[in-house]
């Protein structure tokens, strides 16, 4: 293992010094965006074990990781081969300029151009998934910039017969941004398609929080019973706002230091349970 002076070396003082780094304190992660920082960046892509086209194998689970053109047929297939997916869950670009800095990596075209990146790798995910399946994108919503691409992107989504709307999720966060003037911004939107009828596991629905409301009652066949009786479960279902998952912040062990908008594993998993 690296000692933290060793570590340390690979940032030049401007970026990361022991300087800095006792500066920013316990509350907030030591590297930031990468795309903010041009030597550093340069220093660590040498290291990257991925160039664009590669893909890398799980030897033990099969699973696949890609570096590839979402919006290019040949690429989905490459990394997909001749299987079909019963589950999509994309994340693309949110078109929103993330703390008003456009990078190549976090940028904000015209929403002209978003429109046609998004029908490309939507297409593409299409033809790779089975007859029964189930399809999620995560997007964002600029309110500087009248809600884009949210609204339009969800019209555009008419185009895909294949593809039938079922919900829209939303992942409240713990941690929000905003301002004086503002409700604080703490929410992320999932929306969610169906392709063909897959099925649904109910049970994935259901959070870790007990039921705690008692006191409703009604009569079923002659009886008597408490809402806590009638129940499937002893806690509550997540229904489309999910208010019981922690967003990926620099304390959690999955945090990868310098990405944004990262997802949590619960909420994957949650998805994936679906099916």
């Amino acid at each position: 293992m690296r000692n933290k002076t060793e570590t340390l070396s690979l940032f030049d003082n401007e970026l990361l010094t022991q300087e800095g780094a006792k500066k920013k304190g316990k509350t907030t992660e030591n590297l930031e965006r990468l795309d903010l920082h041009g030597e550093l960046q340069k220093k660590i892509f040498p290291l990257c074990r991925l160039k664009y086209e590669d893909i890398w194998e799980d030897p033990i689970n099969g699973h696949k990781v890609g570096v590839l053109d979402a919006t290019k047929l040949e690429d989905v297939k490459k990394i997909i081969g001749n299987e079909k997916a019963i589950l999509v869950v994309n994340d693309p670009p949110y078109n929103v300029a993330v703390g008003n800095a456009n990078t190549n990596a976090l940028f904000k075209i015209n929403i002209k151009n978003y429109l046609e990146f998004s029908e490309k790798w939507v297409q593409n995910a299409i033809l790779v998934t089975d007859k029964d399946a189930h399809f999620y994108i995560w997007l964002g919503a600029d309110y500087k910039d009248n809600f884009q691409p949210l609204p339009d992107f969800i019209i555009i989504m008419r185009k895909f017969k294949e593809l039938k709307p079922k919900n829209i999720i939303t992942l409240r966060n713990q941690r929000g941004y905003g301002t004086q003037k503002n409700w604080m911004w703490v929410r992320q939107e999932l929306l969610y398609y169906i392709k063909g009828n897959p099925e649904f596991n109910v049970e994935a629905e259901y959070t870790d929080i007990p039921k705690i409301l008692r006191g409703y009652y009604k009569e079923v066949n002659g009886r008597i019973t408490e809402n806590l009786e009638r129940s499937k479960s002893k806690y509550i279902r997540a229904g489309n706002v999910w208010v019981d998952i922690q967003q990926v912040f620099y304390r959690m062990e999955e945090n990868v230091p310098g990405c944004y908008a990262q997802k949590p594993l619960k909420a994957i998993e949650r998805r994936s349970y679906d099916n």
